[in-house]
């Protein structure tokens, strides 16, 4: 397990004011995955694109066979909404993209 320090706080999209604190480690690697595979515009991936494409980006030591992936994406996509850096889309099922 993690110590303290190597935690860190995120945010959540659907909670404003309500903050995570998670594995530094693990969260950089999706977040940077995550942002890797997303277009910079409309009409963006669905969530499940966006895992099928960042999967094989992971480290293997951190997510063994796509392990735990599916939380973490939504932790990374949640405090990324949160933060401005990415964007949904009015769709179903919804999209996601970079904002610009």
């Amino acid at each position: 397990m993690a110590s303290e320090a190597e935690k860190i706080e995120i945010e959540n999209f659907t909670s404003p004011g309500h903050v995570y604190r998670v594995d530094r480690v693990k969260y950089e690697a999706m977040r940077e995955a995550l942002l890797a595979v997303l277009p910079p515009a409309a009409p963006g991936l669905t969530v499940a694109e966006a895992k099928e494409r960042l999967l094989p980006l992971l480290p293997q030591d951190l997510f063994p066979e796509g392990a735990k992936a599916g939380w973490w994406l939504k932790a990374a996509q949640l405090d990324l909404e949160a933060k401005g850096t990415i964007e949904r889309e009015a769709s179903k099922p919804l999209r996601l993209h970079r904002k610009t």
